[in-house]
């Protein structure tokens, strides 16, 4: 299945809107003129026709005619507005193992999509372009939840992912096509930073079967001079997403210089065994310089590998090495007879050893969703 909207197609849309503006496949014309939009489900009205924001931790208050930190959402006259929903910048049928989901229906395809924003600002981030973007810069047709849906099991993917941007700028679509796509037995998954508030995050919980995390540090000040964010949040959803028994699993970008001592490959260890439990996966992923980070080399094998023995040692169970393909920790091994269960390379899945999610070798049982 082809990309909606590659990155060279959405530059030169952005570039040509901005000149004159574009018309749709359906023919309405976007990019150049304001989105029509949709209210929002999580905000208060206040006096003198301001709204606060109550889909993230930043809580923007925003006056009338302006928009928030995401910069996705308007205020109309007292009323707050999605500037995205259905408004999908990007789609594309990936392995859930990109995501990356390693106890998750592995080996599955997953109809992945995203619009554009993010309330975070990563120096080093990977989809900037759709992440930095506005929606007029983005002249795309406006789809239904269930045309997503649909187009999923069309596309025989028993996975949607909300993935690329950032899923909490379009709650309200997220929870939509999710539900959508459970009413056709499709499962969906998240791929967030975890900058979202309760009552969005619980609301969403009860049409999800999965939610990964870009936990980035246990650094305060790294989430605030290097991805315009704050830590606290990112924890407390990690732990209701625990509370609330959906599957869970980390990725922990290591960038040279910035998060890589071994004093934070321990706090990171611990804070995971104590808060989440020894059996929730966490993924030390290498970095490549993107964006504003390219002062940076690649992150070195052995960091990761000392990530990995540290992460180990500390007592979890199932820990990743991520963007180094064909490294023996892209493999699931079992706790018990420590034999490996799940064979990988790169993002493919080689070899199962798992009957009914327990494994094939001694019985044990690995946590995950199989079925």
């Amino acid at each position: 299945m082809k990309t909606a909207f590659t990155r060279r197609r959405f530059l030169a849309a952005a570039a040509a809107a901005a000149a004159g503006g574009l018309t749709s496949p359906a023919g309405r014309l976007c990019g150049a003129e304001r989105p029509a939009g949709r209210e929002a489900r999580h905000y208060r009205r206040l006096a003198g026709n301001k709204v606060q924001c109550g889909l993230c931790p930043w809580e923007c208050l925003v006056d009338d005619g302006k928009r928030g930190k995401c910069g996705v959402r308007e205020n109309r006259g007292g009323r707050f507005y999605s500037l995205v929903y259905g408004r999908v910048a990007a789609s594309h049928v990936d392995p859930i193992e990109k995501k990356p989901f390693y106890h998750l229906l592995p080996g599955s395809p997953a109809y992945s999509m995203a619009t554009v924003g993010c309330n975070f600002d990563c120096r080093f981030c990977q989809n900037w372009d759709l992440a930095r973007r506005r929606p007029e810069e983005a002249p795309v047709p406006e789809l239904s939840a269930e045309s997503v849906a649909e187009a999923a099991a069309r596309a025989r993917c028993p996975v949607i992912a909300f993935t690329y941007s950032e899923p909490t700028v379009f709650n309200e679509f997220a929870f939509d096509t999710a539900a959508a796509g459970r009413r056709l037995g499709i499962r969906s998954v998240v791929v967030s930073n975890g900058f979202i508030r309760r009552e969005p995050l619980e609301d969403l919980c009860g049409v999800i079967d999965g939610y990964k995390v870009d936990l980035k540090s246990m650094d305060d000040r790294y989430y605030r001079s290097v991805c315009s964010g704050r830590l606290a949040p990112v924890l407390e959803t990690l732990v209701r997403l625990r509370d609330r028994k959906v599957w869970c699993e980390i990725v922990y970008l290591v960038v040279p210089t910035l998060n890589d001592s071994d004093a934070g490959f321990r706090m990171l260890s611990q804070w995971v065994l104590k808060e989440m439990g020894p059996d929730v996966p966490v993924h030390f992923s290498r970095f490549y310089p993107q964006y504003k980070l390219n002062n940076l080399p690649p992150t070195p094998a052995a960091t990761l590998e000392r990530a990995w023995s540290i992460s180990r040692e500390a007592g979890l169970h199932f820990v990743y090495l991520g963007n180094l393909p064909g490294h023996e920790a892209e493999n699931t091994f079992c706790p018990g007879c420590h034999k490996a269960v799940i064979l990988r390379s790169g993002f493919s899945v080689k070899e199962t050893h798992l009957r009914d999610g327990r494994c094939g070798f001694c019985g044990r049982v690995i946590p995950g969703v199989w079925a």
